[in-house]
């Protein structure tokens, strides 16, 4: 089987596997193996375990629509991040979600600094007044 997973910032994971398994707290555990029959879920926040060969990977998943049908599974989520274990995938998940906050505050401070710098030339410059 094949499975693709992408985000807003494009392809995360594209492989063949021998197993999948999705986890999603409203949804539950279910495996989609070879020649399933064809399905659509979503995933609220939950993981995907795959494995291939030997190997086990697990990504996270944060809200998100699964499809199989014709043994391609397309995961099209609005956060991922691939892990060795699912503690690893939902730690690096985390630290990345917190920077990006992190990034979002200091942008909302240095936009509210400009709006205020702006709103004071326009005062000294009188535009606006009749």
């Amino acid at each position: 089987m094949n499975i693709v997973i992408v985000t807003p910032d494009g392809e995360l994971y594209n492989e063949e596997v021998a197993s999948v398994i999705i986890s999603s707290q409203n949804n539950g555990d279910y495996e989609i193996l070879k020649d399933h029959l064809p399905i659509v879920s979503t995933i609220d926040t939950g993981y995907v375990k795959l494995e291939q060969d030997k190997m086990i990977f697990y990504v996270v998943i944060i809200n998100g629509v699964v499809e199989q049908m014709n043994n391609k599974i397309t995961v099209i989520a609005q956060d991922a991040f691939i892990g060795e274990s699912k503690e690893t995938a939902f730690e690096n998940l985390n630290a990345i979600r917190n920077a990006r906050t992190e990034e979002n505050k200091k942008r909302n401070i240095e936009l509210e600094l400009a709006e205020k710098e702006l709103k004071r030339q326009i005062k000294m410059t009188g535009a606006g007044q009749l």
